[in-house]
Formats: structure tokens, C-alpha cells, sequence
């Protein structure tokens, strides 16, 4: 199983999402290659710092991240994408037509609901670690589901 997770930077929300469900998937044994990218992600940019350090008390070191763009092949190669908030994935289907029926918000897949995750750019640690548990509480409900159609 391919997941991407996609939000506008690639620096924040889906390195985060990434980092935890790959540390996720390792414990639990789960087969799944996870890669994240950026709408408007300037390639090569390192995460935030807060991104950072919300994710260094869980022991997850993303100090190597490089943003990467979201482009064609990324989006075909993977099984399932996930984007940090609603205009993302609008952003995606209005561009990629091909990607109908892989594609959801993360609290849509989750939850069944289609609800951002807060963006914590340019916020202190405090609104970085808030974001942190927020995608890890939907991540559970993902890799639940993951695990049933398995």
C-alpha cells in the first residue's frame, strides 16, 4: 500500500503525518510505503522547526525532510492520497481527474467528515504539538481501516 499525504508546503502537516504513520506501520508490521509532497512545496526546503520538535518528544527525528512538489507520477504510483485540508484535495482533482476515488481529506478518510487539520505555520510549539495529535488520532482510525481490508 502507497500513501501519500499532501498539504501546501511540505513542511509542516504531511512530513508530520508521514513520520508518524511510517513509525506507525514499523511497530505494527504493516506493509506501507509512505511519501509526502507540497501543492506549493519549494523543493529541497527543510521542515519547520516546529514540526520538528513537536515530533522529537515522540522520538521521530524529521531533521533530514526535503520538501517535494506534488507532481504526476507521485500521484499515480500512490494507492491511497490524503491531504491535510479540503482545498487540497480540490486542488488535486481540479488538475488530476485520474485520481477520483483515491483521494480524501485525512478527516474524511478517518471520520467520515471533510474537516481541515489545523495548520500550525508560523505558530509556536504549543499549536505544532496541537497539530501533531490531531493527525495522529485520525491516523489510528486510518491504519484501523488499513488493517480491515487486509
Amino acid at each position: 500500500m502507497n500513501i501519500l499525504f499532501v498539504c501546501t508546503g511540505n513542511t509542516c502537516r504531511s512530513p508530520m503525518a508521514q513520520a508518524l504513520l511510517e513509525d506507525k506501520a514499523k511497530n505494527l508490521g504493516l506493509d506501507i510505503k509512505v511519501k509526502s509532497a507540497g501543492i506549493f512545496a519549494l523543493d529541497g526546503q527543510s521542515a519547520s522547526r516546529g514540526a520538528i520538535e513537536a515530533l522529537k518528544a515522540d522520538g521521530i527525528d524529521i531533521s533530514s525532510h526535503r520538501a517535494s512538489p506534488i507532481y504526476k507520477d507521485l500521484l499515480e504510483e500512490a494507492d491511497l492520497i490524503l491531504t491535510m485540508s479540503v482545498s487540497h484535495k480540490e486542488a488535486l482533482l481540479s488538475k488530476y481527474d485520474f485520481i477520483k476515488g483515491k483521494v480524501y481529506t485525512l478527516k474524511e478518510y478517518s471520520y467520515g467528515i471533510e474537516e481541515d487539520v489545523m495548520d500550525p505555520f508560523g505558530g509556536n510549539l504549543y499549536v505544532y504539538k496541537n497539530t501533531k495529535e490531531e493527525i495522529e488520532k485520525a491516523l489510528k482510525e486510518v491504519i484501523r481501516q488499513l488493517s480491515m481490508d487486509n
